[in-house]
């Protein structure tokens, strides 16, 4: 596996090696022991799947707050994302700064987003299919979110979000909700 870091710190890419043959591929996308080299831990409590009918659907930008705050690792399986994480943890050195990648089926890539930084992101094709790994239960009073558009970010989609939720469309401003 090729790992590579991101604008946020802990937050980075990796790349599972494919086997190719005249069946397929296979590759290994989850190892703990290759994680444990990092210093990583990361034991999954959930895995959720997400399927998006529209190009232009905006998921996020989501977090939970602390006892329930999560790691993601975040997977396209059919069709392509701009996958977006937001640093909010106070602390950081990349405190309020964003970070993306382009995940899809093609290119077989996976975004690991450390505990304390929203997610979320905007389908760039038809019919995407998304699996989340997620470090904790989720938690309905836990759960924050920021608006995608928020100036303190100025995140820079690629395309226009066409489909969002009412919930995703109200969260208040990050300055705001703190």
């Amino acid at each position: 596996m090729k790992f590579t870091k991101t604008k946020i710190g802990g937050a980075f890419i990796w790349s599972p090696e494919k086997k190719a043959d005249d069946r397929g591929n296979f590759s290994r996308v989850w190892d703990r022991k290759l994680f444990a080299v990092g210093k990583i831990n990361f034991e999954i409590d959930n895995i959720y799947s997400s399927y998006n009918l529209k190009k232009g659907t905006l998921r996020g930008l989501h977090y939970q707050e602390k006892p329930y705050s999560e790691c993601k690792i975040v997977r396209c399986v059919k069709g392509e994302i701009f996958d977006v994480a937001v640093d909010l943890r106070k602390q950081s050195g990349t405190y309020k700064r964003w970070t993306s990648v382009l995940l899809s089926e093609k290119n077989n890539k996976l975004f690991f987003i450390p505990e304390g930084c929203a997610h979320g992101y905007l389908t760039l094709t038809d019919k995407t299919l998304i699996d989340y790994f997620v470090s904790n239960f989720y938690s309905a009073e836990a759960q924050r979110g920021i608006p995608y558009n928020d100036p303190n970010f100025n995140i820079d989609w690629p395309e226009a979000v066409l489909k969002i939720s009412e919930r995703d469309k109200n969260w208040p401003e990050y300055d705001k909700y703190r």
